[in-house]
Protein backbone atom coordinates (compact mmCIF):
# COMPACT_ATOMS: atom_id res chain seq x y z
CA UNK A 1 0.00 0.00 0.00
CA UNK A 2 1.46 3.35 -1.05
CA UNK A 3 2.33 5.63 1.87
CA UNK A 4 1.38 9.29 2.03
CA UNK A 5 4.15 11.85 1.61
CA UNK A 6 5.07 14.06 4.55
CA UNK A 7 4.02 17.04 2.44
CA UNK A 8 0.50 15.64 2.01
CA UNK A 9 0.21 14.93 5.72
CA UNK A 10 1.29 18.48 6.60
CA UNK A 11 -1.03 20.10 4.06
CA UNK A 12 -4.01 18.04 5.14
CA UNK A 13 -3.26 18.64 8.81
CA UNK A 14 -2.90 22.38 8.20
CA UNK A 15 -6.53 22.51 7.11
CA UNK A 16 -7.71 21.77 10.65
CA UNK A 17 -6.13 24.88 12.13
CA UNK A 18 -9.04 26.99 10.87
CA UNK A 19 -11.72 24.69 12.29
CA UNK A 20 -9.84 24.56 15.58
CA UNK A 21 -9.51 28.33 15.82
CA UNK A 22 -13.15 29.08 15.07
CA UNK A 23 -14.43 26.20 17.22
CA UNK A 24 -12.22 27.06 20.18
CA UNK A 25 -13.00 30.77 20.02
CA UNK A 26 -16.72 30.07 19.85
CA UNK A 27 -16.59 27.63 22.75
CA UNK A 28 -14.33 29.76 24.94
CA UNK A 29 -15.45 33.31 24.16
CA UNK A 30 -18.94 33.32 22.66
CA UNK A 31 -20.84 32.67 25.91
CA UNK A 32 -18.88 35.33 27.81
CA UNK A 33 -19.14 37.67 24.79
CA UNK A 34 -22.93 37.42 24.91
CA UNK A 35 -23.14 37.88 28.69
CA UNK A 36 -20.33 40.34 29.47
CA UNK A 37 -20.01 42.38 26.24
CA UNK A 38 -23.45 42.34 24.65
CA UNK A 39 -25.17 42.18 28.04
CA UNK A 40 -27.57 39.29 27.41
CA UNK A 41 -28.62 37.32 30.48
CA UNK A 42 -27.07 33.82 30.69
CA UNK A 43 -30.47 32.15 30.22
CA UNK A 44 -31.05 34.11 26.97
CA UNK A 45 -27.54 33.30 25.76
CA UNK A 46 -28.26 29.65 26.52
CA UNK A 47 -31.47 29.83 24.46
CA UNK A 48 -29.65 31.41 21.50
CA UNK A 49 -27.03 28.66 21.54
CA UNK A 50 -29.64 25.93 21.98
CA UNK A 51 -31.71 27.08 19.00
CA UNK A 52 -28.67 27.81 16.82
CA UNK A 53 -27.10 24.40 17.40
CA UNK A 54 -30.34 22.53 16.72
CA UNK A 55 -30.09 23.44 13.03
CA UNK A 56 -27.36 20.82 12.73
CA UNK A 57 -29.90 18.06 13.30
CA UNK A 58 -30.84 18.58 9.64
CA UNK A 59 -27.77 20.34 8.31
CA UNK A 60 -25.04 17.76 9.02
CA UNK A 61 -26.57 14.53 7.60
CA UNK A 62 -27.73 16.30 4.43
CA UNK A 63 -24.26 17.71 3.79
CA UNK A 64 -22.61 14.34 4.46
CA UNK A 65 -25.02 12.65 2.06
CA UNK A 66 -24.43 15.27 -0.66
CA UNK A 67 -20.65 14.95 -0.46
CA UNK A 68 -20.88 11.13 -0.63
CA UNK A 69 -22.83 11.40 -3.88
CA UNK A 70 -20.77 14.20 -5.45
CA UNK A 71 -18.70 13.33 -8.52
CA UNK A 72 -16.48 15.97 -10.13
CA UNK A 73 -13.08 16.37 -11.77
CA UNK A 74 -11.81 17.51 -8.35
CA UNK A 75 -13.22 14.51 -6.52
CA UNK A 76 -16.05 14.10 -4.03
CA UNK A 77 -14.84 16.35 -1.19
CA UNK A 78 -12.41 18.98 -2.48
CA UNK A 79 -14.90 21.14 -4.46
CA UNK A 80 -16.66 22.07 -1.21
CA UNK A 81 -13.39 23.37 0.23
CA UNK A 82 -12.80 25.56 -2.82
CA UNK A 83 -16.23 27.18 -2.93
CA UNK A 84 -17.08 27.18 0.78
CA UNK A 85 -13.96 28.68 2.35
CA UNK A 86 -14.86 32.37 1.94
CA UNK A 87 -18.50 32.09 3.14
CA UNK A 88 -17.23 30.16 6.14
CA UNK A 89 -14.78 32.90 7.12
CA UNK A 90 -17.32 35.69 6.62
CA UNK A 91 -20.05 34.02 8.66
CA UNK A 92 -17.62 33.53 11.53
CA UNK A 93 -16.58 37.19 11.45
CA UNK A 94 -20.14 38.51 11.66
CA UNK A 95 -20.91 36.39 14.70
CA UNK A 96 -18.87 38.97 16.61
CA UNK A 97 -20.52 42.11 15.23
CA UNK A 98 -22.85 44.06 17.51
CA UNK A 99 -25.91 45.31 15.58
CA UNK A 100 -27.28 48.82 16.27
CA UNK A 101 -30.12 47.86 18.62
CA UNK A 102 -30.36 47.26 22.35
CA UNK A 103 -33.36 44.99 22.89
CA UNK A 104 -32.15 41.79 24.52
CA UNK A 105 -34.78 39.74 22.74
CA UNK A 106 -33.84 41.20 19.35
CA UNK A 107 -30.16 40.63 20.07
CA UNK A 108 -30.86 37.03 21.02
CA UNK A 109 -32.73 36.50 17.73
CA UNK A 110 -29.92 38.13 15.75
CA UNK A 111 -27.18 35.96 17.25
CA UNK A 112 -29.32 32.86 16.87
CA UNK A 113 -29.70 33.55 13.13
CA UNK A 114 -26.00 34.31 12.73
CA UNK A 115 -25.11 31.11 14.55
CA UNK A 116 -27.33 29.10 12.19
CA UNK A 117 -25.71 30.70 9.13
CA UNK A 118 -22.22 30.15 10.49
CA UNK A 119 -22.94 26.52 11.30
CA UNK A 120 -24.34 25.91 7.81
CA UNK A 121 -21.20 27.41 6.23
CA UNK A 122 -18.99 25.43 8.61
CA UNK A 123 -20.72 22.16 7.76
CA UNK A 124 -20.37 22.88 4.02
CA UNK A 125 -16.58 22.75 4.34
CA UNK A 126 -16.15 20.72 7.53
CA UNK A 127 -17.90 17.50 6.55
CA UNK A 128 -15.94 17.07 3.28
CA UNK A 129 -12.67 17.93 5.02
CA UNK A 130 -13.06 15.38 7.81
CA UNK A 131 -14.26 12.76 5.33
CA UNK A 132 -10.94 12.97 3.49
CA UNK A 133 -9.09 11.08 6.25
CA UNK A 134 -10.19 7.54 5.29
CA UNK A 135 -9.87 8.40 1.60
CA UNK A 136 -6.24 9.49 1.84
CA UNK A 137 -5.03 6.25 3.49
CA UNK A 138 -6.41 2.86 4.50
CA UNK A 139 -3.43 1.96 6.67
CA UNK A 140 -4.35 1.40 10.37
CA UNK A 141 -1.26 3.07 11.85
CA UNK A 142 -0.83 5.70 9.14
CA UNK A 143 -4.29 7.01 9.99
CA UNK A 144 -3.11 7.62 13.54
CA UNK A 145 -0.04 9.39 12.16
CA UNK A 146 -2.15 11.45 9.73
CA UNK A 147 -4.51 12.36 12.56
CA UNK A 148 -1.47 13.32 14.62
CA UNK A 149 -0.47 15.87 11.98
CA UNK A 150 -4.01 17.19 11.91
CA UNK A 151 -4.15 17.40 15.69
CA UNK A 152 -0.82 19.22 15.83
CA UNK A 153 -2.44 22.03 13.87
CA UNK A 154 -5.70 21.62 15.77
CA UNK A 155 -4.01 22.09 19.14
CA UNK A 156 -1.84 24.87 17.74
CA UNK A 157 -5.03 26.57 16.57
CA UNK A 158 -6.52 26.09 20.03
CA UNK A 159 -3.44 27.62 21.63
CA UNK A 160 -3.54 30.62 19.30
CA UNK A 161 -7.27 30.98 19.94
CA UNK A 162 -6.89 31.11 23.69
CA UNK A 163 -4.06 33.66 23.59
CA UNK A 164 -4.34 36.00 20.59
CA UNK A 165 -8.05 36.99 20.76
CA UNK A 166 -7.66 38.61 24.18
CA UNK A 167 -4.56 40.44 22.93
CA UNK A 168 -6.80 42.00 20.27
CA UNK A 169 -9.86 42.50 22.47
CA UNK A 170 -8.26 43.59 25.73
CA UNK A 171 -11.08 42.75 28.12
CA UNK A 172 -14.54 41.28 27.62
CA UNK A 173 -16.38 44.50 28.44
CA UNK A 174 -19.06 46.49 26.52
CA UNK A 175 -16.69 49.28 25.44
CA UNK A 176 -14.57 46.80 23.44
CA UNK A 177 -17.22 45.73 20.90
CA UNK A 178 -15.17 47.11 17.98
CA UNK A 179 -12.13 45.12 19.12
CA UNK A 180 -14.21 41.95 19.31
CA UNK A 181 -15.42 42.41 15.73
CA UNK A 182 -11.86 43.08 14.59
CA UNK A 183 -10.87 39.79 16.19
CA UNK A 184 -13.71 38.06 14.30
CA UNK A 185 -12.54 39.45 10.96
CA UNK A 186 -8.92 38.43 11.54
CA UNK A 187 -9.74 34.88 12.58
CA UNK A 188 -12.42 34.49 9.91
CA UNK A 189 -9.80 35.19 7.25
CA UNK A 190 -7.25 32.96 9.00
CA UNK A 191 -9.77 30.09 9.06
CA UNK A 192 -10.59 30.32 5.34
CA UNK A 193 -7.05 30.36 3.90
CA UNK A 194 -5.90 26.84 4.98
CA UNK A 195 -8.82 25.24 3.12
CA UNK A 196 -7.45 26.52 -0.20
CA UNK A 197 -4.13 24.83 0.63
CA UNK A 198 -5.91 21.53 1.30
CA UNK A 199 -7.77 21.81 -2.00
CA UNK A 200 -4.53 22.35 -3.89
CA UNK A 201 -2.27 19.99 -1.93
CA UNK A 202 -4.32 16.78 -1.59
CA UNK A 203 -5.73 14.29 -4.05
CA UNK A 204 -8.62 11.91 -3.47
CA UNK A 205 -8.21 8.29 -4.52
CA UNK A 206 -10.20 7.85 -7.76
CA UNK A 207 -11.19 4.26 -6.95
CA UNK A 208 -13.78 5.47 -4.42
CA UNK A 209 -15.51 7.68 -6.98
CA UNK A 210 -16.18 4.54 -9.08
CA UNK A 211 -18.34 3.00 -6.36
CA UNK A 212 -22.12 3.32 -6.53
CA UNK A 213 -23.68 6.54 -5.28
CA UNK A 214 -25.30 5.72 -1.95
CA UNK A 215 -28.90 6.59 -1.15
CA UNK A 216 -29.84 8.55 1.95
CA UNK A 217 -31.74 5.87 3.85
CA UNK A 218 -29.18 3.18 2.96
CA UNK A 219 -26.41 5.46 4.24
CA UNK A 220 -28.15 5.95 7.57
CA UNK A 221 -28.86 2.22 7.93
CA UNK A 222 -25.24 1.39 7.09
CA UNK A 223 -24.06 3.64 9.92
CA UNK A 224 -26.50 2.29 12.49
CA UNK A 225 -25.69 -1.35 11.66
CA UNK A 226 -21.91 -0.77 11.73
CA UNK A 227 -20.93 -1.79 15.27
CA UNK A 228 -17.35 -0.38 15.14
CA UNK A 229 -18.76 2.96 13.92
CA UNK A 230 -21.35 3.12 16.70
CA UNK A 231 -18.69 2.47 19.33
CA UNK A 232 -16.24 4.96 17.84
CA UNK A 233 -18.97 7.60 17.58
CA UNK A 234 -19.91 7.17 21.26
CA UNK A 235 -16.24 7.31 22.29
CA UNK A 236 -15.85 10.55 20.35
CA UNK A 237 -19.11 11.86 21.77
CA UNK A 238 -18.15 11.44 25.42
CA UNK A 239 -14.62 12.76 24.88
CA UNK A 240 -15.46 15.89 22.94
CA UNK A 241 -18.53 16.80 24.95
CA UNK A 242 -16.17 16.96 27.91
CA UNK A 243 -13.74 19.03 25.88
CA UNK A 244 -16.38 21.53 24.77
CA UNK A 245 -17.80 21.93 28.28
CA UNK A 246 -14.32 22.69 29.61
CA UNK A 247 -13.59 25.14 26.78
CA UNK A 248 -16.88 26.96 27.29
CA UNK A 249 -16.28 27.46 31.00
CA UNK A 250 -12.51 27.64 31.40
CA UNK A 251 -12.41 31.45 31.23
CA UNK A 252 -15.07 31.66 33.94
CA UNK A 253 -12.90 29.30 36.00
CA UNK A 254 -9.75 31.35 35.48
CA UNK A 255 -11.49 34.70 36.00
CA UNK A 256 -13.57 33.91 39.06
CA UNK A 257 -12.29 30.73 40.77
CA UNK A 258 -8.54 31.06 40.20
CA UNK A 259 -8.75 34.87 39.94
CA UNK A 260 -5.84 35.06 37.54
CA UNK A 261 -7.47 36.48 34.40
CA UNK A 262 -4.29 38.43 33.64
CA UNK A 263 -2.42 35.11 33.41
CA UNK A 264 -4.93 33.32 31.20
CA UNK A 265 -2.47 33.27 28.29
CA UNK A 266 0.18 31.48 30.38
CA UNK A 267 -2.34 28.98 31.71
CA UNK A 268 -3.67 28.22 28.23
CA UNK A 269 -0.18 28.01 26.75
CA UNK A 270 0.85 25.45 29.38
CA UNK A 271 -2.09 23.20 28.49
CA UNK A 272 -1.81 23.44 24.72
CA UNK A 273 1.98 23.37 24.37
CA UNK A 274 2.03 20.25 26.53
CA UNK A 275 -0.74 18.73 24.39
CA UNK A 276 1.28 19.38 21.21
CA UNK A 277 4.41 17.86 22.73
CA UNK A 278 2.45 14.80 23.86
CA UNK A 279 1.19 13.90 20.36
CA UNK A 280 4.25 11.76 19.43
CA UNK A 281 3.84 9.96 22.77
CA UNK A 282 0.26 8.91 21.98
CA UNK A 283 1.23 7.95 18.43
CA UNK A 284 3.97 5.71 19.86
CA UNK A 285 1.65 4.16 22.47
CA UNK A 286 -0.96 3.52 19.78
CA UNK A 287 1.59 1.72 17.58
CA UNK A 288 3.10 -0.13 20.55
CA UNK A 289 -0.27 -1.46 21.69
CA UNK A 290 -3.34 -0.27 19.75
CA UNK A 291 -5.65 2.75 19.53
CA UNK A 292 -8.13 1.35 22.04
CA UNK A 293 -5.60 0.84 24.83
CA UNK A 294 -3.89 4.15 24.12
CA UNK A 295 -7.26 5.88 24.48
CA UNK A 296 -8.02 4.12 27.77
CA UNK A 297 -4.63 5.06 29.25
CA UNK A 298 -4.74 8.69 28.12
CA UNK A 299 -8.34 9.50 28.98
CA UNK A 300 -8.16 7.78 32.39
CA UNK A 301 -5.19 9.98 33.21
CA UNK A 302 -7.01 13.12 32.05
CA UNK A 303 -10.17 12.30 34.04
CA UNK A 304 -8.17 12.14 37.28
CA UNK A 305 -6.59 15.52 36.55
CA UNK A 306 -10.01 17.11 35.92
CA UNK A 307 -11.26 15.95 39.31
CA UNK A 308 -8.21 17.53 40.97
CA UNK A 309 -9.28 20.94 39.61
CA UNK A 310 -11.98 21.21 42.28
CA UNK A 311 -9.18 21.64 44.85
CA UNK A 312 -7.93 24.86 43.24
CA UNK A 313 -8.86 28.30 44.59
CA UNK A 314 -7.59 31.87 44.42
CA UNK A 315 -5.05 31.07 47.16
CA UNK A 316 -3.57 28.10 45.27
CA UNK A 317 0.07 28.56 44.31
CA UNK A 318 0.81 29.30 40.67
CA UNK A 319 3.31 26.42 40.55
CA UNK A 320 0.65 23.86 41.56
CA UNK A 321 -1.86 25.36 39.13
CA UNK A 322 0.55 25.20 36.20
CA UNK A 323 1.55 21.65 37.18
CA UNK A 324 -2.11 20.60 36.91
CA UNK A 325 -2.30 22.40 33.54
CA UNK A 326 0.76 20.45 32.38
CA UNK A 327 -0.85 17.15 33.40
CA UNK A 328 -4.14 18.14 31.77
CA UNK A 329 -2.28 18.94 28.56
CA UNK A 330 -1.06 15.35 28.32
CA UNK A 331 -4.66 14.15 28.48
CA UNK A 332 -5.82 16.81 26.03
CA UNK A 333 -3.28 15.50 23.52
CA UNK A 334 -4.73 12.00 23.84
CA UNK A 335 -8.27 13.34 23.45
CA UNK A 336 -7.34 15.15 20.25
CA UNK A 337 -5.61 12.39 18.34
CA UNK A 338 -7.10 9.06 19.45
CA UNK A 339 -10.90 9.35 18.99
CA UNK A 340 -10.40 10.86 15.52
CA UNK A 341 -7.98 8.09 14.50
CA UNK A 342 -10.41 5.35 15.63
CA UNK A 343 -13.37 6.53 13.51
CA UNK A 344 -11.92 5.92 9.98
CA UNK A 345 -11.38 2.20 10.58
CA UNK A 346 -15.16 1.65 10.48
CA UNK A 347 -15.26 2.89 6.85
CA UNK A 348 -13.65 -0.27 5.46
CA UNK A 349 -16.01 -2.44 7.51
CA UNK A 350 -18.85 -0.47 5.91
CA UNK A 351 -17.48 -1.05 2.38
CA UNK A 352 -17.01 -4.75 3.12
CA UNK A 353 -20.63 -5.08 4.26
CA UNK A 354 -22.38 -2.81 1.74
CA UNK A 355 -20.08 -2.42 -1.28
CA UNK A 356 -20.35 1.36 -0.82
CA UNK A 357 -18.49 4.02 1.16
CA UNK A 358 -20.39 6.47 3.31
CA UNK A 359 -17.58 8.61 4.75
CA UNK A 360 -19.58 11.82 4.52
CA UNK A 361 -22.60 10.33 6.27
CA UNK A 362 -20.47 8.69 8.95
CA UNK A 363 -18.55 11.85 9.79
CA UNK A 364 -21.67 13.99 9.61
CA UNK A 365 -23.41 11.70 12.11
CA UNK A 366 -20.41 11.81 14.46
CA UNK A 367 -20.37 15.60 14.50
CA UNK A 368 -24.17 15.69 14.62
CA UNK A 369 -24.25 13.52 17.74
CA UNK A 370 -21.59 15.74 19.27
CA UNK A 371 -23.52 18.90 18.46
CA UNK A 372 -26.77 17.44 19.81
CA UNK A 373 -25.15 16.77 23.17
CA UNK A 374 -23.35 20.12 23.14
CA UNK A 375 -26.63 21.85 22.26
CA UNK A 376 -27.90 20.51 25.57
CA UNK A 377 -24.73 20.40 27.69
CA UNK A 378 -23.31 23.88 27.08
CA UNK A 379 -26.61 25.77 27.53
CA UNK A 380 -27.15 23.71 30.70
CA UNK A 381 -23.80 24.91 32.04
CA UNK A 382 -24.91 28.49 31.38
CA UNK A 383 -28.15 27.77 33.23
CA UNK A 384 -26.12 26.43 36.16
CA UNK A 385 -24.31 29.78 36.22
CA UNK A 386 -27.62 31.62 36.07
CA UNK A 387 -29.21 29.60 38.88
CA UNK A 388 -26.08 29.81 41.02
CA UNK A 389 -26.35 33.61 41.18
CA UNK A 390 -23.70 34.56 38.63
CA UNK A 391 -23.09 38.33 38.36
CA UNK A 392 -21.38 39.45 35.14
CA UNK A 393 -18.03 41.21 35.71
CA UNK A 394 -18.43 41.17 39.50
CA UNK A 395 -15.17 41.29 41.45
CA UNK A 396 -16.46 38.67 43.88
CA UNK A 397 -18.92 35.97 42.87
CA UNK A 398 -21.25 34.21 45.36
CA UNK A 399 -19.85 31.01 46.83
CA UNK A 400 -22.65 29.08 45.10
CA UNK A 401 -21.39 30.36 41.74
CA UNK A 402 -17.80 29.33 42.47
CA UNK A 403 -19.00 25.85 43.43
CA UNK A 404 -21.04 25.64 40.23
CA UNK A 405 -18.06 26.63 38.08
CA UNK A 406 -15.85 24.04 39.82
CA UNK A 407 -18.39 21.30 39.15
CA UNK A 408 -18.75 22.28 35.49
CA UNK A 409 -14.99 22.30 34.84
CA UNK A 410 -13.99 19.33 37.02
CA UNK A 411 -16.21 16.37 37.99
CA UNK A 412 -18.83 16.69 35.23
CA UNK A 413 -16.31 16.40 32.34
CA UNK A 414 -14.48 13.63 34.26
CA UNK A 415 -17.70 11.62 34.51
CA UNK A 416 -18.24 11.93 30.75
CA UNK A 417 -14.68 10.79 30.10
CA UNK A 418 -15.36 7.65 32.14
CA UNK A 419 -18.27 6.96 29.75
CA UNK A 420 -15.85 7.07 26.81
CA UNK A 421 -13.46 4.70 28.58
CA UNK A 422 -16.23 2.15 29.15
CA UNK A 423 -17.08 2.04 25.43
CA UNK A 424 -13.39 1.91 24.48
CA UNK A 425 -12.99 -1.23 26.60
CA UNK A 426 -15.47 -3.04 24.33
CA UNK A 427 -14.40 -1.45 20.99
CA UNK A 428 -14.43 -4.37 18.48
CA UNK A 429 -11.65 -3.63 15.91
CA UNK A 430 -8.00 -4.56 16.42
CA UNK A 431 -5.09 -3.76 14.12
CA UNK A 432 -5.02 -7.36 12.84
CA UNK A 433 -8.75 -7.44 12.10
CA UNK A 434 -8.56 -4.15 10.21
CA UNK A 435 -5.67 -5.44 8.09
CA UNK A 436 -7.76 -8.47 7.12
CA UNK A 437 -10.65 -6.24 6.05
CA UNK A 438 -8.37 -4.01 3.94
CA UNK A 439 -6.76 -7.03 2.24
CA UNK A 440 -10.18 -8.49 1.43
CA UNK A 441 -11.31 -5.20 -0.08
CA UNK A 442 -8.13 -4.92 -2.16
CA UNK A 443 -8.80 -8.36 -3.67
CA UNK A 444 -12.44 -7.44 -4.36
CA UNK A 445 -11.49 -4.18 -6.12
CA UNK A 446 -8.99 -5.99 -8.37
CA UNK A 447 -11.75 -8.33 -9.52
CA UNK A 448 -14.00 -5.34 -10.28
CA UNK A 449 -11.27 -3.70 -12.34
Amino acid sequence: MKKLSTFTKIIYGFGDIGFSMTGTILAAYFPIFLTDVIGIAPRMAALALLIGKNWDYINDPIMGYISDRTRSRWGRRRPFLLFGALPYGLMFAFLWWKPPFDSHTTLMIFYTIMYVLYDAAGTFVGMPYFSLTPELTEDYDERTELTGYRMFFSILGGLVSFIVPMMIIGEMIPTNTDNVFKMGLIFGAAAAVPLFFVFLGTRERPVFAKLDRPRLWESIKAAVKNRPFVFSAVIYLFTWTSMHIIEANLLYYIKYVVQRENMSEIIMATIFVTAILSLPLWDWISKKFNKRLAYIYGISFWAVVQILLITVSASTSLVYLLFLCFLAGIGVGAAHVLPWSIIPDAIEVDELNTGERHEGMFYSLVTLFSKVTNALAIPLTLLILDFSGYIANADIQPQSTLTGIRLIVGPIPALLLVGGIIFAIFYPITREEHHKVVDTLASRRKKLD
